[in-house]
C-alpha cells in the first residue's frame, strides 16, 4: 500500500486522522508483553478499525484489562511479528485465550467447573519478516507465516505457510510460490531481514527488484568492502 509521507514515527494514526494511506507502526503502539515485535518497520493499516491491539489481536491475555482483572491458569501462547510485516485492514489474529472449546469432548460448551481441563494450547503464533497479510485475512492460533509470504484478502489460515508462498481461500491453500524454489532457497540463504540498517539501505535498490543474481552480487560486494 501507499504510505502517506506525512506519517512520521512520532505521529500515530489517531481516530481524527484516519485515512487508508496512514499506518500504525507496531513497535510504537503495542503494550502487551506477550506480543513481540522485531524491528521498527512492521505496520497495521487501521483506517476502518481501532488500533492493532484493539482490533487485530483477539483472545490474548496481556492487554490492560486482562492484566488487571485476572490471572491466567495456563501457559500463555505468544505472538511474534518480524520486521517489514504489512498487515492489511480488518485482519484478525486469533490467539490462545479462546481454546476452551473441546472438539474431542461430547460438549463444546466451556463449563467453568472443568476450566483447567478445557484449555488446550495451540502454541505460539509467528508472522515472519517481510510477510503481507491481506485485508480481512484471519490467522488462527499456533501457525507460522513464513518469510515473505502473502496471505490473500479474506483467507483463513489454519496451517503453516511456507516462505515466499501465496495462500488464499477458506481454509487457505497454496496458490503458488512467489518465485521458483531455487530462488526462494537463495533468498533465504541471503538472510535479507537479518541485515543491519546500513546494509539494508545500501542494497535497497536490489531488494526492490527481482534479479537474484544482481542481489547476491551486490551483497557480496558490500560484505567484501
Amino acid at each position: 500500500m501507499m504510505i502517506d509521507s506525512t506519517m512520521t514515527k512520532n505521529k500515530p494514526n489517531t481516530p481524527e486522522q484516519k485515512h487508508w494511506s496512514k499506518v500504525e507502526y507496531l513497535h510504537e503502539t503495542v503494550t502487551n508483553p506477550n506480543i513481540h515485535i522485531q524491528g521498527t518497520h512492521s505496520y497495521y493499516s487501521p483506517a476502518w478499525t481501532g488500533s492493532f491491539e484493539e482490533s487485530v489481536v483477539r483472545y490474548h491475555y496481556g492487554d490492560e484489562y486482562s492484566r488487571s482483572t485476572w490471572t491466567p491458569r495456563w501457559p500463555i501462547d505468544l505472538l511474534y511479528i518480524g520486521d517489514y510485516v504489512c498487515i492489511g485492514p480488518e485482519t484478525v489474529i486469533v490467539m490462545g485465550g479462546n481454546n476452551t472449546h473441546r472438539g474431542d469432548w461430547f460438549s463444546c460448551y466451556p463449563h467453568l467447573e472443568y476450566i483447567d481441563d478445557l484449555y488446550v494450547g495451540k502454541g505460539n503464533t509467528t508472522i515472519e519478516s517481510g510477510a503481507w497479510l491481506g485485508m480481512r485475512s484471519m490467522i488462527m492460533p499456533g501457525v507460522r507465516i513464513g518469510e515473505g509470504a502473502i496471505v490473500a484478502a479474506g483467507a483463513v489460515v489454519l496451517q503453516n505457510v511456507p516462505p515466499y508462498a501465496i495462500v488464499g481461500g477458506n481454509p487457505a491453500k497454496l496458490v503458488r510460490l512467489r518465485f521458483p524454489e531455487p530462488i526462494v532457497t537463495r533468498l533465504l540463504a541471503l538472510g535479507i531481514y537479518s541485515w543491519d540498517d546500513n546494509k539494508a539501505e545500501s542494497l535497497r535498490r536490489f531488494i526492490c527488484g527481482n534479479d537474484i543474481d544482481a542481489l547476491e552480487a551486490a551483497a557480496a560486494r558490500y560484505d567484501a568492502r
